[in-house]
């Protein structure tokens, strides 16, 4: 299959991982709603821990695909894990 073709499908996944796993945690630990606990947390300044716990579930996507040997794909989890590391230190530094 095609490396650029392999790390899309990696990024994706490592995207909604993501996605799903901030969900998941305001889901499960907050009192509030998604939409409100996203509010929240930009007022008081802790998306970027909130986007952090939710990268948890990338760790899961990346070792996957390397137990099957989809290390373009590893890759793609890999690149999105460092998106959101640059999205955190933007929210942190702005």
């Amino acid at each position: 299959m095609d490396v650029k073709k392999e790390l899309l499908i990696g990024f994706l996944v490592g995207i909604i991982a993501n996605s799903i796993g901030t969900l998941l945690y305001i889901l499960l630990f907050s009192d509030f709603g998604i939409v409100e606990t996203f509010e929240a947390a930009i007022k008081q300044g802790y998306i970027g821990s909130l986007l952090a716990l939710g990268a948890i579930l990338n760790l899961i996507a990346f070792f996957g695909f390397l137990k099957i040997r989809r290390d373009q794909r590893a890759k793609g989890v890999l690149i999105a894990t460092i998106l959101t590391a640059l999205v955190i230190l933007y929210y942190k530094v702005f």
